[in-house]
């Protein structure tokens, strides 16, 4: 099945809980801003989800050894080991994912901003994000969302079978998290960065581009021009 996605949107399918889309989306954000195209570009933020994908909890060891490799790509973001008790690791990023989707319904900037405040309340200030009242106190913190419509969606459930229907139609076309899809039929996975990882179970960065994230909001903003009879830039 096609990833539909709208002219001026870039959708991309991510999980809370993994690092490196935490350094994508940052670097997508900081990409459009630099350019000039927040009112232009939208991004649309849909589940891989990967404790269903891998089929166990989210996995603290890989995590640790993940974090000193992704952490340093954004030393800003401030990404860190698991600092607080090993009792209060969360073992699911579902509801979490779910929140974000519940804000989605709000706006696109309300999404985006509690889908990185959820990310760094797990990766930099090590918080539970697996229990709802964390997850309802991260969506406080944020000024462009209405928390307790999230609370809300969290309690009905409202936004959890949309969010789980088009993961699951699209599961097999996505590589991995984050993979982003343009409204021209193209995607990439990953954008920017190609890695391998040892045998002894680390992660190890070959290539870093950063720049990979200029030319993909461009080619968002171009598809959004075309659409509406504009030439692109």
């Amino acid at each position: 099945m096609t990833v539909d996605v709208a002219p001026g949107t870039v959708a991309v399918y991510t999980d809370v809980v993994c690092a490196w889309s935490t350094v994508a989306l940052h670097r997508f954000s900081a990409a459009r801003s630099r350019l000039g195209l927040d009112e232009q570009v939208r991004l649309d933020l849909r589940l891989f989800l990967l404790e269903d994908v891998n089929r166990f909890a989210i996995p603290e060891r890989m995590l640790d050894a993940e974090i000193p490799v992704v952490g340093p790509l954004e030393p800003d973001l401030g990404l860190t080991p698991w600092q607080a008790d090993r009792s209060a690791w969360p073992v699911t990023s579902l509801p979490a994912n779910e929140a974000v989707h519940a804000a989605a319904a709000q706006s696109p900037a309300a999404a985006e901003q509690l889908d990185m405040a959820l990310r760094l309340a797990f990766f930099r200030d090590s918080r539970c994000i697996s229990m709802l009242h964390e997850v309802v106190d991260v969506a406080r913190s944020c000024d462009r969302v209405d928390a307790d419509a999230v609370a809300a969606a969290l309690d009905d459930g409202r936004a959890r079978g949309a969010m789980m229907a088009d993961y699951r139609a699209h599961r097999d076309e996505v590589q991995g998290s984050p993979h982003f899809f343009l409204a021209d039929g193209s995607s990439v996975h990953n954008p920017g960065i190609e890695l391998h990882w040892e045998d002894a179970g680390y992660p190890v960065v070959d290539a870093d581009d950063p720049t990979a994230y200029d030319d993909l909001v461009r080619r968002a903003a171009d598809a959004a021009r075309g659409a509406a009879g504009g030439v692109p830039a």
